[in-house]
């Protein structure tokens, strides 16, 4: 049945009015009935998710302007050889419009749009936006209201672009971004990309599947196949190949009712089998696995087995390790059609080159100047600071928001993109007033004036703005507001810091001036990287307690590293048992807890550049202490999930208190006491030592006893630490030379070393100056003076 109104479209919505006392009923077309104002109408496009853009666009592509129906898409969405009965009654056809009416009445073709049939308003949406939604052109959304001479030229454009209309749906065409300039030129992956290549050139199963961490460039890798698809520069089997780029989520959404995202996928398989040239790539390809899955259903995984095993369907794939091995590991049948092509994260070295190579991109977008030491240093600095994340993704992070971080500090290019916009408008308008008839001289001479006036302050600012650099500063602030670590750290090389590294280890180490200066060397050594072999630097600490050596880790850490926590601290009493080394690597397959990374393999994997320190040695099982040996002896360490971790760049310290008792033995004529020390360190460490182990540490390292005069100098240093928050309750301390002396006279001598100063300053100190705030709340203490009266320290407020 045709519109009543328009006599031209078939009647999908059926209105009955009383005209006296008889009741008549019409049918109308949804564009008759919309513009009529009938409000189930807008209800059910409310209730379908459909825009009035949306509608139009349906309409225009399923009639031309005369209402003649395309038979193609209707057949597409379900309404098949009905369309001799849409053909309308006008006075050029007269004859095939009678014919076509007696087989509509004779053969009930057009039942579909008869009042009570399958094609009520609701049932016609679903047929229009249910599988197809949003499956209409750009041209078409963009230009509803074009004229009418105009719409046969562009129906005829549609019908060529029909055969992939799901594809261009749902896919993006990566080949035609590349011809067209929008993707980035790819460095360093040429051999990822030969290997990818070289599998698609397979008769069957000619799928690769990139495997690598996030960031490392797998997609990318898939661009850069587009690049050479796009320039030809490709085996004759793959010239005039085409990459798409599916997104998964366009393909399941809106599909609410049952069937319609298999047919999506079914249309989309087709499609890409009868085209023959379309290469699909899909990210995250692991989401295949359960995609449109629910009971009763197949997920997208199963409907593409079959093309993909038979060579029908050829899909580049990308996906992490983890999620390889989580979704498509699982799923052998589906694994067996992928061939893996696993990316690793580059090097410094190769990052550098590749920042070198599209830094022009950052230059041109944010005006600014990139030189090469700076796209160096955001790859050094990136895999320094930055540790969980991958090269070369960080790194270019980092550059591009250094160049931003240059750019808005820079007052000249905004003022230089301000004048050549106001430029291009006063010519805009300049132009307009010279066309007038009627010419406002005055005005354009005004203009022109402007004219002249904005150009000469562009070019005095263009200069400044055409030479912003980015600078050391603003990478060192952009990795400040990453991490927390101060940028004047950060901008102080590792080498110019290990030049002071010994003077700044005596100033906090007191006592221990040649346990410094072998720290130092050994760390130089090590860190210039004279040897081939990566190793860590790595110490043993003998002593008794309390003479420095915990503190020494302490400030070796903080001097060396900038990180937030630069010490990892283990305590090898929760390491006395056999099992105590799955604590270390992580639990094997099958045991509670392997899924939980191990505490030192994932603390170094986050932080590489740190310093550990393993506390008490003596009391670790001996295959903890094996595992230590390979990672003295190697640098790196497999995990229980089978990832290296490297321990290149930390630094390894040991301490113990074997052969620490003094006994009875007397020194001898030939020996100092330092050497007898030594021999007794060596002694007790070889008792749970093997000599290997002993043999792959850097240096040992004996701790000597404190004298008086070195408990006088920490007790010095300990003591400056109360003037900070005395002072911030706007009190001044002030310490007599002789309270220092005083200090050490007392805690000399007990069993604790330097902990009992402490201990001291605690109770002799602290306690008193904390009784006398108390006591003064009423008229709070400007001053505290500590000193000497005998043998007692005295605590004096004013």
């Amino acid at each position: 049945m045709m519109c009543s109104r328009c006599k031209k479209r078939p009647a999908v919505v059926f209105i009955s009015s009383m005209q006296g006392s008889e009741r008549r009923s019409e049918g109308l077309c949804l564009r008759c009935a919309k513009e009529m104002g009938l409000p189930q109408v807008d209800d059910y496009l409310k209730q379908m998710g459909i825009s009035e853009e949306d509608f139009e666009n349906a309409y225009d592509s399923m009639f031309d302007e005369n209402g003649n129906p395309d038979p193609e898409l209707l057949k597409n969405i379900g309404f098949e050889d009905i369309t001799n009965g849409f053909r309308p009654h006008d006075d050029s056809d007269e004859e095939d419009s009678d014919e076509d009416d007696d087989g509509e009445e004779s053969d009930g073709k057009n039942d579909l749009f008869q009042k009570g049939g399958a094609s009520t308003m609701p049932d016609f949406f679903k047929k229009m936006f249910g599988p197809l939604e949003g499956a209409f052109s750009k041209d078409e959304t963009e230009q509803p209201d074009k004229e009418a001479n105009a719409k046969p030229a562009r129906k005829k454009s549609e019908k060529t672009d029909k055969k992939r209309r799901t594809l261009e749906t749902f896919c993006t065409n990566l080949t035609r971004r590349a011809k067209d300039g929008k993707i980035d030129r790819i460095i360093g992956r040429d051999k990822e990309i030969g290997r990818v290549i070289q599998i698609l050139s397979r008769r069957t199963k000619n799928n690769p599947c990139l495997i690598g961490e996030p960031g490392v460039g797998k997609t990318a890798i898939a661009e850069g196949i587009a690049l050479r698809l796009a320039s030809g520069d490709v085996p004759f089997r793959l010239q005039g190949k085409e990459l798409y780029l599916l997104d998964l989520t366009a393909l399941v959404a809106g599909t609410q009712f049952r069937g319609q995202f298999e047919s999506r996928v079914k249309s989309l398989i087709d499609e890409v089998k009868n085209a023959g040239n379309v290469i699909l790539f899909i990210d995250e390809v692991h989401n295949l696995v359960g995609t449109g899955d629910s009971e009763g259903t197949m997920n997208a995984g199963n409907m593409f087995k079959p093309a993909l095993s038979r060579g029908e369907l050829q899909v580049i794939g990308a996906t992490t390790f983890n999620e390889y091995r989580k979704y498509i590991e699982k799923d052998s049948a589906l694994e067996r059609r992928f061939q893996p092509v696993t990316v690793n994260e580059p090097s410094v070295d190769d990052t550098v080159k590749l920042l070198d190579g599209i830094k022009d991109y950052y230059e041109e977008h944010h005006k600014v100047k990139v030189s090469p030491e700076i796209t160096r240093m955001c790859a050094v600095l990136s895999e320094r600071y930055i540790n969980d994340r991958f090269l070369p993704d960080k790194a270019i992070d980092l550059l591009d928001e250094s160049c931003a971080c240059a750019s808005l500090g820079s007052p000249a290019i905004t003022e230089n993109e301000k004048l050549k916009s106001k430029l291009d408008k006063l010519r805009v308008e300049e132009s307009k007033l010279a066309e007038e008839n009627d010419k406002d001289y005055e005005k354009m001479a005004e203009i022109k004036m402007q004219i002249a006036q904005t150009t000469d302050a562009l070019e005095k600012v263009k200069k400044e703005a055409e030479n912003v650099q980015v600078t050391m500063d603003d990478l060192s602030k952009v990795i400040e507001l990453w991490t927390g670590i101060p940028a004047n750290k950060i901008k102080e090389t590792e080498l110019k810091r290990m030049g002071s590294l010994e003077q700044h280890l005596k100033e906090h180490v007191i006592g221990q001036d040649e346990a410094c200066e072998l720290v130092a060397k050994a760390i130089k050594r090590t860190r210039v990287q004279l040897s081939e072999r990566r190793r860590p630097a790595s110490f043993i600490f003998v002593g008794p307690t309390g003479v420095g050596k915990t503190e020494l880790v302490k400030v070796l850490a903080k001097e060396m590293f900038d990180t937030v926590e630069p010490l990892i601290r283990l305590d090898m009493s929760e390491f006395m048992e056999k099992h105590s080394v799955s604590k270390i690597i992580g639990s094997p397959p099958g045991y509670v807890g392997y899924d939980e990374a191990g505490q030192l393999t994932e603390k170094v994997r986050r932080k590489p550049y740190s310093v550990i320190l393993f506390d008490e040695i003596e009391k670790a099982h001996p295959d903890v202490m094996n595992i230590l040996l390979q990672i003295l002896d190697e640098g790196k360490i497999n995990d229980a999930h089978g990832r290296s971790v490297s321990f290149e760049n930390t630094i390894i310290c040991m301490t113990s208190n074997a052969g620490s008792s003094t006994g009875t033995n007397s020194v001898g004529f030939t020996k100092t006491e330092g050497e007898v020390s030594k021999e007794r360190a060596m002694k007790g460490l070889r008792d749970f030592l093997r000599p290997e182990f002993l043999a792959r540490v850097d240096e040992i390292i004996v701790f000597h006893p404190l004298t008086v005069e070195n408990y006088a100098e920490i007790s010095k240093l300990m003591l400056r630490e109360l003037e900070n928050p005395l002072a911030e309750k706007m009190i001044t301390l002030h310490i007599s030379d002789d309270v220092y002396m005083a200090v050490a006279k007392k805690s000399h001598g007990g069993k604790f070393g330097g902990r009992d100063i402490r201990r001291v300053i605690r109770s002799d100190i602290e306690d008193k100056i904390a009784e006398l705030i108390i006591d003064h709340a009423d008229s709070p203490l400007s001053e505290i003076n500590l000193g000497v009266s005998g043998d007692d320290i005295t605590v004096d407020g004013k």
